[in-house]
């Protein structure tokens, strides 16, 4: 019974958190992707293009929030979808950099 109830608060939590990202950049879609005993990770692309993410320690609190929040999910991260992410340079240093001749990340 606690492990429910640490579930659904923190299944709320998370779904504020989505709501408010959603809030700040004209609404947002998503997307679950298990990485493994971590648990599983709410990719959230806003309207304008922004992105963020957040980790929810089971697959089905990570669902439980992402429907309290409303939260559109897509089954894959490609096509339309991953089209609407709008990358700057820090994620290209950050992600791509050491594997195309950016600076080292040392």
């Amino acid at each position: 019974m606690a492990d429910t109830k640490h579930a659904d608060r923190k299944a709320a939590r998370l779904a504020r958190e989505i709501g408010a990202f959603a809030k700040k950049h004209g609404g947002a879609e998503g997307q679950l992707a298990y990485i493994g005993q971590s648990g599983t990770r709410i990719v959230l692309v806003g309207s304008d293009g922004t992105w963020g993410d957040l980790v929810a320690p089971t697959h089905a609190v990570a669902e439980a929030a992402a429907g309290k929040a409303g939260l559109t999910l897509h089954e894959t991260f490609d096509g339309e979808f991953a089209a609407k992410v709008r990358t700057g340079p820090y994620e290209w240093t950050r992600m791509a950099g050491i594997q195309v001749g950016g600076p080292a990340n040392d």
